[in-house]
């Protein structure tokens, strides 16, 4: 790859990590998400400043073409990601449904030491005849 596409990587990856810091501070990105966006990006710059790490790591794993070990790791992370999404949505699910089933019982079944308010007494209802 040419220097000219080493900086515009950088520059991309300088941007994102921007924006994942921008959105931390907005509480818009819980912070174990935006470290693990953070050491992503840490990566990318380090790949795009050293290209000859991808090619000496490429040759260890006895990869020929460089970019093939690179989108290797992304896709091998993105899965990764994938999954522990999947996990994380299975559990909110489960928590969500436990919390419906007890407000809906709390509804359905009022506490009885709760006072009456005056409006509510059994004076004012209407007798069934």
């Amino acid at each position: 790859m040419s220097a000219g596409g080493h900086v515009l990587i950088l520059v991309l990856t300088a941007i994102s990590l921007l924006f994942i810091v921008r959105m931390v501070r907005r509480n818009q990105l819980p912070s174990r998400y935006a470290l693990l966006w953070l050491s992503i990006g840490a990566v990318l710059a380090f790949v795009a400043t050293f290209p000859r790490v991808l090619d000496r790591a490429s040759s260890w794993l006895g990869i020929a073409y460089a970019p093939g070990t690179f989108f290797l790791g992304a896709i091998t992370l993105l899965f990764l990601i994938v999954v522990h999404f999947s996990w994380e949505l299975a559990r909110l699910d489960a928590r969500t449904r436990l919390l419906a089933e007890e407000l809906a019982i709390l509804r359905a079944d009022p506490p009885h030491d709760t006072p009456r308010s005056p409006a509510t007494t059994s004076e004012d209802q209407p007798v069934d005849r």
